[in-house]
């Protein structure tokens, strides 16, 4: 040593490391140097975190003294414990160097290398003078105990057999570190660490076929990341551990599914702790960690259980955006939770597929050699939407997601069959929809195609055979093509050949081939061909289980046969065997037989459950859409009336006003409702995925406003002194199914003061088969009192029948006139008020109405001052000031043309300035101070003839949207002496009001009945009936 050197100290600052590798591969969780003076003096650094790149930084420093030893060894060591290091960690590797080596390079930084293993340090060395190593780091003496001999000695011999693979070493490590472990008894602070090596150790064993006992492996693992929870700085290397050893145990144990499904878990808890840039990071989630783990539960069937569908969303999670294994995990989930949705049927389920589905479609741009795929597993599920909900716009965007999937399976593509047979099937599907010519041609276009690629030995053959069949016998069924009738026939019966006994779906082959049979039975009249569709019929009943569902299916296609059989033979054997059929498939539920109390409780599970499918629609016009498409329920308001009256179940409850009882509730209950009415509009979007979110958000509103409002149906009261009667079923009334049109058209043409007889007629008609068995019931039965306060309720044709105009027109023997309705009950079917009127409507919707100004002025006057009133007309009667009026005031009289729309009911519209007020419109409207509403305007109280028992019209359009009272028309109104009704109305409403009183709505049905008396000999018969009230 140069004498310049004899009693100087010498900083050195260890700066960063490069090509860190350790030799037995283990990951560590951090790596520190070591300086060894001599054999009793140590110094180590901080222990570093390793980088993605395998380099490290410390720029930490040591002060020794030259005197100490002519040379120091500088080692690098992997330490896999951050908290409390057990020893000295893993030698990575060692170097001894000279003093002068050293200082050869001045004050400048330098690095040395470590030959054998590539690794290399950048140090810097300096000379300090006497007053610079006060405050510096000094070497340790080295006292070393026995665990950390032992666990030292552990490392040595395990890295010497990673690298030799010689077993002695790896058992001479065993032993080793189950020295250590058993030094370390619960609760010794080093036990985790002890755990660790011993585990790991073992594990390599095990990868290499020298060990086999995995199961005290992993049962290692697991009690060391007990001892480090969540927050203890070794807790992430913890649980890449137990991952290592779960991927190889899956790996090696024939694929458990277990494993792997535990790694995935794992994985999702390891990656937020690892920071980016990382070593640990970089292992986690590379090919041999998450990526693995990913790519294998990618690889496991569909699981359609709640377990199976946590898997698939922990899988999402481990693949952000970015992220290349996405879009699988995007649509493994989407498909799992359809199977659910098969299975349970809850509609959020297959909402959720279809999102995850356009998100994968989404993240496969044109040219990904996945993107086919995704499109057809999007189109499906949309597809099966419309299966549930009808909603043609899913089968539309699933065509179109069709078609560009069979454009990406050109001819000699592995997929085309399946491509062409699912756009085949979606274009039947609208066919049978639309019934247009052109979509069932090109079904069966393709139908060929897919069938000529699945030549025979195929396993899908006989699917393929069986829905071309079904495209030609659906389009004979539309052409009376017979050649497509007897190809239909042949392919079922080449399909049934390859669906022998036993086959899950032999019963629906011999189904559709029974069903071809019996049409060509209808057409040819050949008797063979009726008795083999009965013997197939008969066939798919014994390939059935006795409790299987789709026996009702059979029962009711060997129901067809029998008659159609004996149309054609006359046979009465026939008739009965079919009423047979008929039986056991329904089970003997026959409509006359509802005298069970257990029948009005279906009914009323029935009606629940429909309000709940219903309630899914984000909008009103989806919901009407719904309703409409259940058609052999449309009578089933009718029938469950009936049964309520065989039963004698004649009482209403009341609920009583929420608001009196239960404030929060009442508080609960409008947020919820305004939240819905928001979520409503947004679901009208014409983004599909955005649609589909909004709706998501309103079924999730609905199912929290279902839960207030079973809350709120709790709050309740006795009955009132009020009724409400549920017109439902008149079977002696000669024509239940006619409306009074003619008789009123011919009374138009009548002077005023000419009788309407005819008019009468059917009025007295009215009264006595209808009106007057329902006053008897409510009197003698009942004994409701008179003057009692009563609610028409009209379904299906009475509708459309002013029952509420019901009149005997007789005198009794003592000249006296003979009561009507209106003398012995009331029927009953303000802050601020604003007449809105539109005498010159915009252009195609009506004439002018040269009377709609005067009667504005006229309601303007008899309107008393309480009621703030003010009028909307001509220029300033749009649709958005009419709309804007109706949410800001309590009370609106509408003069204007009025339009039922039968065709769209929700399109029925006020005439405005600008373009048509539509009821749906209004009912999409937040409306909150609503009270009364009187309608004079043509047609506002008249149903919709495919759903009359909705009574969907401009007058229950208002009141659905909040007006309590509303007084409507059921055919067209002579504006010229409508107005007299009108006057005598509010005249009626404001008679004996004193200053400051308010109008009440709940007199409107007194007023218009006491105004349609006064105008008698101004207004004929046919004009003063035609207004009707609705509402309380």
């Amino acid at each position: 040593m140069p004498g310049s050197l004899e009693g100087r100290y010498i900083r050195l600052e260890i700066i960063s490391g490069k090509n860190i590798k350790v030799p037995s591969l283990r990951i560590p969780a951090g790596i520190h140097v070591s300086v060894n003076l001599d054999s009793s003096r140590r110094w180590k650094s901080t222990i570093g975190v390793l980088s993605s790149d395998e380099s490290i930084t410390w720029r930490d420093s040591v002060t020794l003294s030259s005197d100490a030893s002519p040379t120091l060894s500088v080692e690098i060591r992997a330490s896999f414990e951050l908290d409390c290091m057990l020893g000295n960690g893993e030698v990575v590797g060692k170097l001894d160097k000279s003093w002068d080596e050293l200082l050869d390079h001045g004050n400048e930084p330098f690095d040395i290398s470590f030959p054998s293993v590539h690794s290399s340090l950048t140090l810097k060395a300096t000379v300090l003078h006497d007053c610079d190593y006060q405050d510096s780091a000094l070497p340790d003496s080295i006292v070393e105990c026995q665990i950390a001999q032992d666990t030292d000695a552990g490392h040595e011999r395990f890295a010497t057999y990673v690298t030799s693979k010689t077993v002695s070493h790896l058992n001479d490590a065993v032993k080793h570190f189950q020295l250590v472990l058993d030094q370390c008894p619960v609760g010794h602070l080093h036990r985790a660490a002890a755990l660790t090596n011993l585990a790991w150790a073992r594990l390599k064993g095990y990868i290499r076929n020298d060990f086999q006992d995995i199961d005290s492996i992993t049962s290692l693992f697991r009690e060391a990341l007990a001892l480090r929870p969540q927050g203890h700085p070794d807790h992430p290397l913890s649980i890449y551990n137990l991952t290592e050893a779960l991927t190889w145990r899956y790996s090696k144990e024939n694929f458990a599914v277990v494993y792997i499904q535990e790694c995935a878990q794992l994985s999702c808890k390891l990656l937020p702790l690892c920071p980016e840039g990382t070593y640990l990071h970089s292992i986690a989630a590379g090919a041999n960690g998450v990526d693995y783990v990913i790519r294998e539960c990618n690889k496991l069937p569909k699981d359609a259980s709640d377990e199976g569908i946590h898997l698939r969303r922990v899988v999402l999670e481990l693949c952000p955006l970015g992220s290349a294994h996405r879009p699988k995990a995007l649509d493994k989930l989407a498909q799992a939770v359809e199977a659910r949705f098969d299975q349970r049927g809850t509609i959020d389920d297959l909402a959720e597929s279809v999102q995850h589905g356009r998100e994968a479609v989404s993240l496969c741009p044109k040219g990904h050699s996945e993107r086919d795929t995704y499109l057809n597993n999007l189109a499906y599920s949309l597809r099966s939407r419309f299966d549930h909900q009808g909603n043609s716009d899913d089968l539309n965007e699933a065509i179109s997601l069709y078609e560009e999937a069979l454009r990406l399976c050109p001819v000699g593509h592995k997929s085309r069959d399946f491509s062409l047979n699912n756009l085949g099937l979606a274009l039947w599907t609208r066919f049978k929809q639309r019934g247009d010519v052109n979509d069932i041609i090109r079904s069966i276009s393709l139908q060929r195609e897919a069938l000529t690629l699945c030549p025979p030995g195929n396993p899908y053959r006989d699917y393929m055979l069986n829905n071309l069949a079904l495209g030609l016998e659906t389009r004979y069924e539309k052409l009376d093509a017979s050649e497509d009738l007897d190809e239909a026939i042949n392919l079922y019966r080449d399909s049934l050949q390859l669906r022998p006994h036993g086959h899950p779906l032999r019963y629906s082959t011999l189904n559709n081939l029974s069903s071809a049979l019996r049409s060509r039975f209808t057409q040819t009249r050949k008797n063979e061909d009726i008795e083999e569709a009965i013997r197939l019929c008969q066939e798919s009943l014994e390939a059935l289980p006795s409790l299987h569902p789709k026996r009702y299916f059979s029962y009711m296609w060997l129901q067809e046969a029998y008659l159609s059989r004996f149309r054609v033979q006359r046979e009465s054997a026939d008739l009965s065997l079919a009423n047979a059929s008929t039986r056991r498939s329904i089970g003997l539920l026959q409509r006359e037989s509802h005298s069970h109390a257990s029948a009005l409780e279906a009914y009323k599970i029935f009606f629940e459950l429909l309000d709940r499918h219903l309630s899914t629609r984000s909008s009103i016009v989806a919901r009407r859409e719904a309703a409409s498409a259940f058609r052999r329920a449309r009578t089933l308001p009718v029938d469950a009336a009936s049964c309520a009256i065989r039963l004698d179940k004649l009482r209403d409850t009341i609920e009583l006003d929420l608001e009196s009882t239960n404030a929060n509730l009442a508080h609960q209950f409008s947020e919820l409702s305004k939240r819905l009415s928001d979520a409503q509009g947004s679901a009208g979007s014409a983004d599909r995925a955005a649609a589909d979110r909004a709706a998501i958000q309103h079924r999730r509103l609905q199912q929290q406003w279902g839960a207030v409002t079973c809350k709120r149906q709790r709050v309740m009261a006795q009955s009132s002194s009020s009724m409400r009667v549920n017109i439902c079923a008149a079977p002696s009334l000669s024509r239940p199914q006619e409306s009074p049109t003619t008789e009123i058209r011919l009374a138009s043409f009548m002077r005023p003061e000419e009788t309407r007889k005819e008019l009468q007629v059917l009025l007295r008609t009215v009264w006595d088969e209808i009106m007057l068995p329902i006053v008897i019931v409510l009197q003698r039965d009942l004994r409701v009192t008179s003057g009692s306060r009563i609610w028409l309720c009209p379904t299906a044709t009475f509708t459309s029948i002013p029952l509420h105009a019901a009149h005997p027109f007789r005198t009794k023997a003592d000249g006296r006139r003979e009561l009507c309705l209106e003398d012995m009950m009331k029927k009953r079917v303000t802050p601020s008020f604003v007449a809105i009127g539109q005498s010159s409507p915009g252009a195609g919707q009506g004439e002018a109405l040269l009377t709609v100004d005067s009667e504005l002025e006229l309601v303007r006057k008899l309107v008393p001052a309480t009621a703030n009133s003010t009028t909307l007309s001509g220029d300033d009667a749009t649709r958005a000031g009419a709309l804007d009026a109706l949410q800001r005031n309590t009370w609106v009289h509408l003069a204007c043309h009025g339009k039922q729309d039968r065709e769209q009911p929700y399109y029925s519209c006020f005439a405005m300035k600008d373009k048509p007020l539509t009821l749906l419109d209004i009912m999409e409207k937040d409306i909150p101070h609503a009270e009364f509403a009187f309608l004079s305007a043509c047609h506002t109280a008249v149903g919709d003839e495919k759903t009359p028992d909705e009574v969907i019209h401009l007058a229950a359009g208002l009141q659905f949207s909040g007006f309590k009272s509303v007084i409507g028309t059921l055919w067209v109104v002579d504006d010229a002496v409508a107005k007299h009704v009108v006057e005598a109305f509010y005249k009626k409403m404001v008679k004996g009001l004193e200053d400051g009183d308010m109008m009440d709505c709940t007199k409107a049905a007194w007023a218009l009945n006491r105004a349609t008396n006064a105008v008698k000999t101004k207004v004929p018969l046919e004009q003063r009936m035609v207004f009707i009230h609705i509402g309380v």
